[in-house]
């Protein structure tokens, strides 16, 4: 089963403040032309987007310099729709999920507020400890349903430089992530495919799999090879 986990893109959607519009303008029609097609402008952080460490870091890599694998891989969800913020303590709760994935997703179930002006304000976001304690593990990326893992009024953006100092992908403005199960799932968030850019609007979304138990599958398989294996139009045999 897929879940999909990105916001669409429309003129007027929700933006970081100073953001510039989004414009999809209509240049070729149908009945004059014969066929249709969109003149897009926007942002490369607009929407459902990952941030690459070039977005901070001076000396820190763009997306197209990582491999395609970089952006899929086991991950987990972690609930905080019930904290006012996400600290080490709450962290090391899931520390045995952690150590199973490549990418965890916080779901605070910010993504209700999507559209209204609340989006922007007091959201969860990690203590500096929390995402020191979470850049010691090999993740490829963290995800949320926030705007950002630091909160609007921040000027020094702690949380954004702890992780991409560690190469950690940043993935903001995921969006359904309550339907995610407790256990290991796959996530894909594949960036529009840009040169030397530090960000990309994605298409994110999660695959879940379920094994049957009458499946002898070896303990070192990942979920991505059971997948690649056995997964036949969505399901398991």
């Amino acid at each position: 089963m897929m879940i999909d986990l990105t916001h669409s893109i429309h003129e007027g959607m929700t933006l970081y403040p100073g953001t510039p519009d989004v414009i999809l303008e209509k240049v070729f029609t149908i009945e004059e032309f014969g066929f249709m097609e969109h003149r897009m402008a926007m942002t490369t952080h607009t929407g459902t987007h990952v941030d690459a460490p070039g977005h901070l870091l001076k000396t820190g890599k763009t997306l197209d310099q990582f491999p395609i694998d970089q952006f899929a891989g086991k991950a987990g969800v972690i609930p905080c729709h019930h904290l006012k913020e996400i600290d080490k303590e709450h962290l090391e709760k899931f520390e045995m999920l952690i150590s199973k994935t490549e990418f965890i997703l916080f779901y605070t179930g910010w993504q209700k507020k999507w559209g209204t002006p609340a989006y922007f304000e007091s959201f969860p976001v990690l203590t500096p400890e929390a995402a020191r304690w979470l850049a010691q593990h090999p993740l490829k990326g963290v995800g949320f349903d926030t705007i950002s893992p630091d909160l609007t009024d921040s000027e020094e953006y702690p949380n954004h430089h702890i992780l991409m100092e560690q190469e950690i992908l940043i993935y903001e403005n995921l969006t359904q992530l309550e339907k995610l199960p407790d256990d290991v799932f796959m996530f894909y968030g594949m960036p529009v495919k840009l040169d030397n850019t530090e960000g990309a609007p994605v298409r994110a979304f999660a695959e879940i799999i379920t094994v049957p138990k009458s499946l002898s599958v070896p303990p070192n398989t990942s979920v991505c090879n059971v997948s690649n294996a056995i997964l036949v139009s969505g399901n398991l045999i």
